[in-house]
């Protein structure tokens, strides 16, 4: 008979013996990471997503979520209890100070400071009820883009590229154009523990003008038959190195991904080089004036890239919507920076046909508050409640989806978390959210994790 002590350890090392049982099977089910296409789930309505990211949190109130209550009602108290977790004080209700008018078929209220995205509203569906978990910027980047916002986990493009390979064997399935490096930086487009073929390829970062943000070292000195040995070389020695150590994910994902930089070399320079563009396409994009230039070239690249058959890519408009303070001047500023580019990027998705499956996803990081910061100038995080909008790929056009009450404090009405907007966006690129999984530290992971629930009514 068994004393508890003896018991407990015995239990434990069966445990154990258990555990390693499942890594050792992990690993030997493991499988080579490529970018070759795999079969969705069930048949997609998207091939790609390009997503627009305004990094600091857009305020949904000054952009597109009309709110003539908070007009009528401004500098008084809010009726209803705040956040308990804020940034910083805040005051009382604060109005607009931008005007709002209806536009399209849809009579979608937008903002004055975006009159160029205006004219696509009957082509675009608003989500106005999105929120998260987190009111810090670091927090909330990382459960946008990963799913979590306190673990490191892989980007919802390390995912797709995971789930469905890359169109374009020459090019990576995922791109980034000039991300932060801060609040989270490249935890927010790596891959974690999936495969590091997966990963996002940043072309520069937030600190580089568009025009010289480059795949780094795209262009070697090398001749390319030297490079070619070189090549051969390397994948030889790897692969004998495999052949003594059986299946190892991380040696299998660095020789796809010199394989893959060899072979980048041979598509990219064309693909980042706009002098073949018409004069009327350049003007298009704003990237002949100023304020428009760096945010039209990226949206162009963007283009460019899902036209060549990239599977995620992401632009980020960074680090320029926290209005805190300055909010009248600095969201118009912002507004103009980016309307017009991002209204030719739409135009020209459309006339070439890519806007079929290609999704465009607008948004940032949370929203803001309806009580004033900044000696009524500015406002504070709001992670209870943000607007997005969606084009293309199978998305309900001229629609908006989900309510904030009067002031666009909270979402009250068929609420959107981050892991619905995930489970929802692999759903029109043909995965089940529940199945796409990978086993790593013997459990399976998901990018929902445990939660996420389609929301088809945004669906065609």
């Amino acid at each position: 008979m068994q004393n508890r002590r003896q018991l407990l350890k015995n239990t434990a090392v069966g445990f154990g013996s258990l555990a390693l049982a499942g890594l050792m099977e992990q690993n030997s089910r493991a499988e080579e990471p490529n970018l070759r296409v795999r079969e969705p789930h069930f048949p997609a309505k998207a091939k790609r997503i390009i997503f627009l990211f305004m990094h600091g949190g857009p305020s949904q109130i000054d952009t597109f979520d009309y709110k003539p209550q908070l007009e009528k009602d401004d500098n008084k108290p809010v009726p209803f209890d705040k956040p308990r977790v804020v940034s910083a004080p805040t005051g009382n209700l604060l109005k607009s100070p931008f005007k709002f008018s209806q536009h399209g078929e849809s009579g979608m209220w937008v903002s004055e400071i975006f009159p160029h995205i205006a004219r696509h509203v009957d082509d675009l569906t608003f989500v106005k009820s999105v929120h998260g978990s987190n009111s810090r910027h670091g927090a909330a980047l990382l459960e946008l883009h990963t799913g979590s916002d306190t673990f490191i986990r892989p980007s919802m493009g390390s995912w797709l590229g995971y789930g469905l390979g890359n169109e374009n064997q020459n090019l990576p399935c995922y791109i980034t154009i000039c991300p932060s490096l801060t609040h989270g930086g490249a935890n927010n487009w790596g891959s974690a523990f999936l495969p590091a073929l997966y990963q996002g390829t940043p072309i520069g970062n937030a600190g580089t003008a568009s025009e010289n943000a480059k795949i780094p070292f795209i262009k070697g000195s090398t001749p390319t038959a030297i490079q070619q040995l070189e090549q051969r070389l390397l994948k030889e020695i790897n692969s004998q190195h495999l052949q003594q150590t059986g299946p190892d994910s991380e040696l299998e994902s660095r020789i796809k991904s010199f394989e893959l930089a060899f072979r980048l070399q041979t598509e990219a320079p064309q693909l980042q080089d706009i002098s073949t563009e018409t004069a009327e396409t350049l003007e298009m994009y704003g990237i002949n004036n100023g304020p428009t230039r760096d945010f039209g070239l990226q949206c162009l690249m963007a283009r460019r890239f899902a036209e060549a058959g990239v599977r995620f890519i992401q632009l980020s408009h960074s680090y320029k919507w926290d209005q805190h303070g300055a909010l009248a001047s600095a969201h118009r500023s912002n507004a103009m920076e980016v309307d017009q580019p991002i209204s030719a990027l739409l135009t020209d998705l459309k006339q070439r046909g890519l806007l079929e499956d290609t999704i465009v996803w607008w948004g940032g990081e949370f929203g803001r508050t309806p009580v004033s910061q900044g000696g009524r100038d500015g406002r504070d995080h709001n992670p209870h409640a943000c607007t997005m909008f969606f084009a293309g790929g199978g998305m309900k056009p001229g629609i908006q989806y989900g309510e904030t009450d009067e002031y666009g404090y909270y979402a009250v009405e068929n609420k959107v978390h981050f892991h619905d907007l995930h489970a929802t966006l692999l759903h029109q690129l043909g995965l089940d959210h529940l199945k796409l999984t990978y086993r790593y530290a013997g459990r399976d992971f998901r990018l929902t994790d445990i939660h996420g629930e389609v929301v088809h009514d945004i669906l065609s």
